[in-house]
């Protein structure tokens, strides 16, 4: 997805941006009821995509050390605790909405 080069975002001062992404992601955490797939359903992005977006932004660790940061331990384990196995509607909505996400 690109973003508008002139998006009002761009004036947050960035401690107030990295403020309520350190909530947003901690939400995250405390909310594991809300599966990844149903995140990807609803809006089109999920804990991964967090994940990846903090290294498209510079993260100097790799896609494992990534998502543990995200999903607040190793993803292994967040996948053995807290994921549930996804049901053939949930991957329907998230095509849906992942389609949703291509900028043309």
């Amino acid at each position: 997805m690109t973003t508008n080069a002139h998006d009002a975002l761009d004036t947050l001062p960035d401690a107030v941006a990295a403020a309520a992404f350190r909530r947003l992601v901690r939400h995250l955490q405390h909310r594991h009821d809300a599966q990844n797939i149903d995140l990807m359903g609803l809006s089109g992005f999920c804990r991964n995509c967090l994940a990846d977006w903090i290294r498209d932004a510079g993260f100097e660790g790799d896609k494992a050390a990534a998502r543990a940061l995200i999903h607040g331990m190793p993803q292994e384990e967040w996948k053995a605790t807290r994921q549930s196995p996804a049901t053939e509607e949930q991957l329907a909505r998230m095509e849906a909405s992942i389609a949703k996400n291509r900028v043309e």
